[in-house]
């Protein structure tokens, strides 16, 4: 326990000024310890360096691997989706190709028979049954009629005599009318004013008479409830949607139909992803659905040579549902495994840490005096080789002090062993904090005697450190029943360190500047300024 009561000849300033010193020292000292050990807790060894990068190298080929297949099963999911679509969309194209087809050669042979110049001589029933196919006859099939050049009704499916109604405003007859090279007419979706009273498209070529002129048209319904049952027939999944679209744009039917809104005959004409479809022909493209606000993939077709286009919109969500179960399942299990890594590399770092930190402790247990926690005598001798070769090659000045505790025996009768280790750690103490320079070396040399290595030091420097290291020493409080401060002698060498010179001279030359501060009263600092001849001689 040390004490800070003074000698009654300081005055009061002398008194305070040594004090905040001495505080300063106790204070700064730990401090510098704890800003070393921390240092050293951020530093990273090769083999903990070398652990983290293996384990992230492994994190990393573990998520590129888990990514990679997991983008896989993404498109495997998306083509199977579009696959099975493809496959409606051809069935569906068959089934409407072939009511087509049916369609066109009723009408064509109502053409026919109709050009006949027999058919007026046979009788109403059996004109019917020549005009009029049966196979179109079925309950989601309209009606079919004949018309002249002026929309009138000449033969009528569903009565042996026409019924009186006129069709000129029909765009389908518009468009015979104006256009004599139209083939078989695929119309707009329309609201049919006889029998069901709801949804159809009509099929319909016209007729010209032997000079190119318009003489009337053929027509046959189709009840839009036929794509209806189609539509339906087919395995959709949640939010998927079967399309029938005229190349116009036009939608004729939708399947299933969104709640609260009739989208028959609305005009998708401008719509980016129509005008893809109508580019393309058929394939599939995933893009968002301006209607639904949402992502969807689209499979299409042309149906044949009409004017048709079959289009499946699929829910992303639907689409992808199993998959990203799937993905949620395997990247909880990835996650799982990169934790079980890190904290596994943890471990092992910490042990590594641990390891190395024995080491260290070992190594400085090895290096370090225990009772002032200074270099010992073997580290210093390491260190003095070390800058003793360095000053050869470099020819630069090293200095060298030697300090010993004066009347070191005495203290230690007076104030026990207990006492005296106390007055080595506060001269220790005393010495490093002078020594500011990190190349700057100080070891405890045995006993009381201490060594302070200055490379690059001439005399007068080294002079001057050694004066404040014996005025920090002299101005430390006094122990309890001590008359005398403690002080110390302190020998001085400095010199060009020359090839062939032996360092073991080299301590002799120190050894005999600090007898010689001893001989002249202790409590001073002395040198030998004949260096080189000295240790020539002692060669």
């Amino acid at each position: 326990m040390l004490y800070t009561q003074h000698s009654k000849h300081k005055n009061n300033d002398n008194c305070l000024n040594h004090l905040s010193r001495f505080i300063r020292l106790q204070v700064e000292q730990p401090m510098m310890l704890f800003a070393s050990s921390r240092q050293d807790r951020l530093k990273w060894t090769r083999p903990e360096l070398m652990l983290i990068f293996g384990s992230s190298l492994s994190m990393f080929a573990i998520l590129g691997i888990v990514a990679s297949l997991l983008a896989r099963e993404s498109d495997d999911a998306a083509q199977t989706a579009a696959r099975a679509a493809a496959n409606i969309v051809q069935l569906i194209d068959a089934d409407v190709m072939h009511n087509a087809e049916l369609y066109d050669s009723s009408l064509q042979g109502m053409i026919s028979a109709w050009q006949r110049p027999d058919l007026q001589d046979l009788s109403p029933e059996l004109r019917q049954l020549v005009l009029f196919d049966r196979s179109t006859a079925a309950s989601f099939k309209g009606d079919l009629v004949l018309l002249d050049n002026k929309g009138a009704i000449l033969a009528d499916s569903l009565s042996v005599i026409p019924r009186n109604d006129n069709f000129s405003d029909r765009s389908y007859f518009k468009d015979h009318k104006a256009d004599p090279s139209l083939g078989l007419h695929v119309s707009a979706p329309y609201k049919s004013r006889w029998g069901y009273k709801d949804w159809c498209i009509s099929f319909s070529r016209r007729m010209s008479g032997p000079n190119g002129e318009f003489t009337g048209m053929v027509s046959a319904a189709m009840r839009l409830v036929y794509f209806k049952h189609l539509f339906m027939s087919q395995n959709l999944g949640v939010g998927s949607s079967i399309n029938l679209i005229n190349t116009a744009g036009i939608l004729i039917v939708r399947y299933p139909d969104l709640e609260g809104e009739d989208l028959i005959g609305k005009d998708y004409s401008h719509s980016p992803n129509f005008q893809r479809i109508l580019q393309e022909g058929h394939g599939s493209f995933a893009a968002m659905s301006t209607q639904l606000n949402a992502r969807r993939l689209y499979t299409f077709s042309r149906v044949g040579n009409l004017p048709l286009v079959v289009v499946i919109g699929q829910s992303e969500d639907e689409v992808y549902a199993v998959w990203r179960r799937n993905a949620w399942l395997v990247g909880s299990a990835t996650s799982v495994l990169c934790l079980g890594i890190l904290w596994l590399t943890w471990l092992l770092c910490r042990e590594l840490r641990r390891r190395h930190r024995a080491e260290d402790a070992l190594a400085s247990l090895a290096a370090t005096d225990g009772l002032t926690g200074l270099d010992n005598r073997r580290q210093l001798d390491e260190a003095m080789e070390t800058e003793w070769a360095r000053a050869q090659r470099s020819g630069k000045q090293l200095s060298l002090l030697m300090i010993d505790v004066d009347h070191f025996k005495a203290f230690n009768e007076r104030h026990g062993h207990q006492g005296g280790d106390e007055a080595l750690r506060l001269i220790a103490q005393t010495i490093s904090f002078n020594i500011r320079r990190p190349g700057d070396r100080v070891a405890r040399y045995g006993g009381e005697e201490f060594v302070v290595v200055l490379p690059e030091t001439d005399l007068p420097g080294a002079m001057m450190i050694a004066e404040q290291i014996r005025k920090a020493a002299e101005s430390l409080p006094l122990f309890p029943g001590a008359q005398q401060p403690i002080t110390v002698s302190i020998g001085v060498v400095s010199e060009m360190v020359r090839q062939g010179d032996k360092l073991e001279a080299f301590f002799g030359i120190a050894d005999k500047a600090l007898y010689q501060a001893k001989h002249k009263g202790r409590n001073r600092v002395e040198h030998r300024s004949s260096v080189a001849r000295e240790m020539t001689d002692q060669v």
